[in-house]
């Protein structure tokens, strides 16, 4: 069997195979519930036994700089398990499952000062002494490396408000500029150091989209999105030219593919099959971009029989994967509901042909 940085090199260069890389991520609850199936004493466990794709994670270190966001929260109730994230988000449980809510400490802002005095993400200089070594040792063990770079928009929300923010981008661009710009800056920070050290794949996105449309005017997101993206992704390449640009957005992106394409992209997930289609995008842009996703977790994973899995899987590595330029994933991660039967046939057929 080919290692996963084979397999990775086989994938990005368009070169038919039939052992593709495969991988799916769980919700706590379910996790747990396989681990006990299994016996299994960590996450960690499932991955192996199933013989996942799991690219190692390698990130710059920052010195630890603590702010104090709880001014921002004051008036607050704070139920037992709330905490403040590294963005300064309050989240707070949201007694269904993993999720929490978001309450945005600009979501008051009155004034640009008040933009402008927030403490952002760090921007400094980064610990990267560490990087290459780590990227030379996933390589000698089989690995693929890549570095989470981080959201701009969909952090840009969380820290001003989502209603408040879109407004921002009618009413106060200014506002949205400057929230973006002190996010782009430290993805630059990030992806550079990750470029220096030799990554594989960086990963990056926001989820523009709903399953209709884009959440905003496609001019507008060029303004304030693609435009930033572009910067980061030529930032990359100016010190890795071959580095892979992993982009996610959940959605109806249909219509930004050929714009993400040309700004650097080229492995593109979850791509859901409840919204968009599939078959023609593969047709369009298969020759630029790698596939990572397709397996709908809104239909085929939660509500099909096993067989109907199975089946879904073959279809997807003949009509996505006869390139190979095919990483097959559920588009998203699995929750609760969906049967563990599902997800053995899901690796069953993933690793069929291996």
């Amino acid at each position: 069997m080919s290692s996963d940085i084979e397999r990775f090199i086989n994938t990005i260069n368009h070169k038919p195979h039939s052992d593709f890389l495969f991988y799916a991520g769980f919700t706590p609850n379910l996790s747990k519930n396989i681990m006990e199936k299994y016996g299994f004493a960590t996450e960690e466990d499932i991955v192996k036994y199933f013989n996942m794709f799991a690219p190692v994670s390698i990130r710059p270190q920052q010195p630890e700089i603590t702010a104090d966001f709880s001014k921002y929260f004051l008036e607050v109730e704070k139920p037992e398990g709330s905490f403040i994230n590294s963005l300064g988000v309050l989240e707070i449980p949201a007694k269904f499952y993993h999720f929490t809510g978001y309450i945005s400490p600009l979501r008051n802002a009155k004034s640009f000062n008040d933009i402008k005095n927030f403490p952002f993400p760090y921007t400094g200089e980064f610990n990267t002494s560490d990087m290459k070594k780590k990227v030379k040792e996933s390589h000698q063990t089989g690995k693929v490396s890549f570095t989470w770079i981080g959201h701009m928009y969909e952090d840009a929300w969380q820290i001003r408000g989502y209603e408040e923010f879109l407004q921002d981008i009618i009413e106060r661009p200014q506002w949205v500029e400057y929230i973006l710009d002190k996010l782009m800056e430290r993805n630059i920070k990030i992806a550079t150091c990750a470029a220096e050290a030799g990554i594989d794949y960086i990963a990056t996105g926001d989820d523009v989209a709903t399953q209709k449309s884009l959440i905003f005017s496609p001019s507008m997101w060029r303004r304030f999105i693609k435009t930033r993206w572009e910067k980061i992704y030529k930032e990359v390449r100016k010190i890795k030219p071959d580095i892979q640009i992993w982009y996610h957005s959940d959605g109806n992106i249909t219509n930004i593919i050929n714009e993400l394409i040309d700004i650097g992209v080229t492995i593109l997930n979850p791509l859901q099959p409840e919204c968009m289609d599939l078959l023609e995008l593969k047709k369009e842009y298969g020759k630029y971009l790698v596939f990572d996703g397709t397996i709908g977790t809104q239909s085929t994973m939660p509500f099909g029989k096993p067989e109907e899995v199975k089946r879904t899987i073959r279809e997807r590595k003949k009509q996505i994967g006869y390139d190979g330029a095919f990483i097959i994933s559920p588009t998203h991660i699995l929750e609760p509901e969906v049967p563990i039967e599902n997800i053995e046939a899901f690796f069953d057929a993933c690793r069929e042909n291996e």
